[in-house]
Parts: structure tokens; C-alpha cells; sequence
């Protein structure tokens, strides 16, 4: 497995697979594992096509495994980010409260844009829906 981010959050590395393996950790990370886990499963519910979709998550161990979304973006303008983060919002009722660009990959199988990195996400239209709050990274 190569490791592609180790943070004081979280762990993750691609699989030769090509799947994702994302392991929590630190503060809050039940909870922002929990989040993450709930609002995969509601954009994919949704339809949304530029997104991981969860494959397995495992609450005791706090580990998700997903879809591989592509390759990290290096330059994009804002106003693409901008588009791309509000087209989730609008279309999909998830506000993803942790805007950056390090949250977008480019999948060149299908020339898709896609969003990852959901544990701060926000489900607009559930009124009981109340993620962590955000940190800095």
C-alpha cells in the first residue's frame, strides 16, 4: 500500500487494489468518522457521481474503505473550486465546510473532477444532521 496522507486526523493509504483505506484518529475522530460514513452514504443514495463511494467502514476500528477518486489536483482555479463545492451543495444538499483544493482529485478514467475528505460535511436538509466542528489541519 502506498501512504498517501498521514495527518494527526487521519491515515490514508491506496491500496494496489486501487481502493482507499482511511484510518481516523485523534481528536474527535469518532465522530468525524461517523459523519463521513453518513454523508457518503447519503451523496451515493443521491446519485452523486463525483464522489468516493463507501465499500466498508468499521466502527470499532474507525477505518473506511473507499473508491479511489483519482489523483490529488495542484493548480485549479477558484472559480472552478467554487463550482465544484457549490454544485454539491445546490445539487446534492451537502455542504462540505472544508473547502481547499487538497479536497479535490481529477479522475482521468472519465475526466471527472471529484470531492473527497467529507468528516467535517454538513446534510443541508437534515435538521438533526450536526457534524463536528471544523478544525484546522
Amino acid at each position: 500500500m502506498r501512504q498517501a496522507k498521514d495527518t494527526a486526523r487521519a491515515t490514508v493509504r491506496i491500496g494496489f487494489d486501487g481502493r482507499v483505506y482511511k484510518q481516523f484518529r485523534g481528536h474527535r475522530a469518532r465522530e468525524r468518522f461517523l459523519n463521513e460514513v453518513k454523508v457518503l452514504q447519503v451523496l451515493e443514495e443521491r446519485g452523486c457521481p463525483n464522489v468516493p463511494r463507501l465499500l466498508e467502514h468499521d466502527e470499532e476500528t474507525l477505518r473506511i474503505v473507499t473508491t479511489n477518486c483519482g489523483q490529488r489536483v495542484e493548480h485549479l482555479s477558484n472559480q472552478k473550486i467554487d463550482e465544484l463545492f457549490g454544485t454539491l451543495e445546490r445539487e446534492y444538499k451537502v455542504r462540505h465546510d472544508d473547502v481547499a483544493m487538497r479536497n479535490v482529485t481529477y479522475r482521468k478514467e472519465d475526466g471527472r473532477f471529484c470531492l473527497i475528505d467529507f468528516e467535517f460535511a454538513t446534510i443541508t436538509d437534515d435538521p438533526n444532521h450536526r457534524p463536528p466542528p471544523v478544525m484546522e489541519p
